[in-house]
């Protein structure tokens, strides 16, 4: 061989590495998302979306690089906890968990895949970050509100219809954010005048039967407290509350666009769009314990006029003025 043709020979065996490297598939990461609400309900395909488009936008595409594996508890709590074992053993590169009900069971089943969060109330008194500027371990996210905000859902209350001297809270029983909501709640009532008493969500017909019971004694109201079966059973509480005439408050605005009266929370869908940059951020390398949790530095006023005007409500001027969205 000569040895013009040996060097051109040599150069060719030397490219071929390179071509075989440049035409490997681009590692898939593997997100598992547990929701204590249906996978396929139309309250999570909106934030999942945010999320799957905002990831999109800072390069992570499903079917080219990132894959996502989604459970949802449908408001039951032990098909939650069985869920959050499965996806664990998928052996997942990050978990997005969306709801204190789906968090406790997750970091149950593992220390190390990081987990990033949202729609969590308190997560430094659940005991799931050491603090909110460091939260150790392997979780981090974004915050649903401080237990605090629950008693001005009871003051809104007093607003809007101030001949309520009745309310009451439909909760989680088995959560924790359950009952912290409604004991932030109990505190407040007495300097506004209201009894409060606790309705536990567990079924939709335990939710009719309760607030049937509760609405044959007058001037009452109705506070939804955040957990998965307020949103799973949300049709069937806006519609008993429009039946028996009774004033509702909820914690999202996707109450209102589904018939509630108002809301004051956080914007949900928002929140898990701001998730993506988490993941992004672990994809790269840094590491949950550093990354700060992030708590919501507003909160949306809405209110369906519609609603207001089946309920026989006339709303007031102060409240419309500090709507962010009024529904009509």
């Amino acid at each position: 061989m000569q040895r013009r043709e040996f060097i051109a020979a040599l150069g060719s065996a030397a490219a071929w590495p390179l071509a075989a490297r440049a035409q490997q598939p681009e590692r898939v990461r593997r997100i598992s998302v547990l929701t204590g609400i249906a996978g396929n309900d139309s309250e999570i395909k909106d934030r999942l979306t945010a999320f799957s488009r905002q990831l999109q936008q800072l390069g992570w595409t499903e079917g080219r690089n990132v894959r996502i594996d989604i459970r949802g508890g449908g408001g039951d709590l032990a098909a939650t906890q069985k869920h959050a074992t499965e996806l664990v053993a998928l052996a997942p590169d990050m978990i997005l968990a969306i709801g204190n009900v789906t968090l406790a069971p997750l970091i149950e089943a593992t220390r190390t895949v990081p987990i990033v969060f949202t729609v969590v109330i308190d997560p430094v008194g659940a005991g799931f970050v050491e603090t909110l500027s460091r939260p150790g371990g392997n979780v981090t996210g974004l915050m649903m509100f401080e237990y605090s905000l629950s008693g001005k859902w009871l003051e809104l209350l007093r607003e809007i219809a101030p001949k309520v001297t009745r309310a009451a809270v439909l909760r989680e029983p088995a959560s924790t954010a359950g009952i912290g909501q409604f004991a932030v709640i109990q505190a407040v009532a007495p300097s506004l005048g209201i009894e409060v008493s606790a309705m536990n969500v567990r079924d939709a017909g335990q939710i009719e039967r309760a607030i049937t019971e509760f609405a044959r004694t007058g001037n009452g109201g109705l506070i939804v407290a955040a957990s998965p079966g307020s949103v799973v059973y949300r049709h069937l509480i806006n519609d008993l509350a429009l039946r028996y005439k009774l004033p509702t408050v909820h914690t999202g605005r996707s109450f209102i666009a589904d018939g509630g009266l108002v809301s004051y929370g956080p914007n949900l869908v928002e929140q898990t769009r701001q998730a993506a940059f988490y993941v992004d951020r672990i994809f790269k390398g840094e590491k949950p314990a550093d990354m700060p949790v992030q708590a919501p530095t507003k909160y949306e006023l809405a209110i369906n006029l519609k609603t207001a005007k089946a309920l026989e409500i006339n709303v007031p001027a102060s409240l419309l003025t500090r709507a962010d969205e009024v529904i009509e």
